[in-house]
């Protein structure tokens, strides 16, 4: 391991202006996987957001960084911490992937380093992820990875012209810890 943030297969990186690209390409595999519909954007408004990212100061223990293949140097995914709560020791946390991306354990490697360092250097005690139910490889995934089914919140997202239950999923530290191993990346 050459850096705390690149593994085998993938680097954790911040966000660049030039991403922008990659990210209007994540948000129409979203929409086409069945995310929550929004209006579309401009490219105008992916560069914006991506300039606005890289220069962007951290918000205490939330952040969002870039998901890069080591092998290529593209930009894959994004994973990133948000609605943490040190007091209580919790955190929440989103990954996505792009479609030609998916199932060649980026995710999975990406996720177990944001987990390393919200555990043990940050000194969480839970992670949860929010899931839509209908996300069976999201599902599978963290299963995998160790998380647990906490709850089902029903009917509780509305898009594509229904309501959809949510799967409220998490893991603590002490979990991560016996099925993830440092020298695992």
């Amino acid at each position: 391991m050459t850096s705390f943030w690149t593994g085998k297969r993938v680097r954790l990186r911040g966000i660049e202006p030039e991403d922008w690209t990659a990210f209007m390409r994540f948000a129409v595999d979203e929409e086409r996987l069945g995310d929550l519909l929004q209006p579309p954007r401009s490219a105008e408004s992916f560069r914006t957001w991506a300039k606005e990212q890289a220069v962007a100061k951290s918000d205490g223990d939330g952040f969002g960084l870039a998901i890069e293949a080591v092998d290529t140097g593209e930009v894959v995914g994004a994973v990133g911490s948000h609605h943490a709560d040190p007091r209580a020791g919790w955190f929440e946390y989103g990954i996505t992937m792009g479609s030609e991306h998916r199932r060649k354990g980026f995710a999975a490697e990406a996720v177990v380093m944001l987990l390393r360092f919200m555990f043990a250097e940050r000194r969480y005690h839970k992670c949860q992820a929010r899931i839509f139910a209908h996300n069976e490889a999201s599902l599978a995934l963290h299963r995998r990875l160790g998380f647990v089914e906490e709850g089902r919140l029903r009917d509780h997202v509305f898009f594509a012209g229904r309501h959809h239950d949510l799967v409220m999923m998490g893991m603590l530290a002490d979990e991560f810890a016996q099925l993830h191993s440092v020298s695992e990346l």
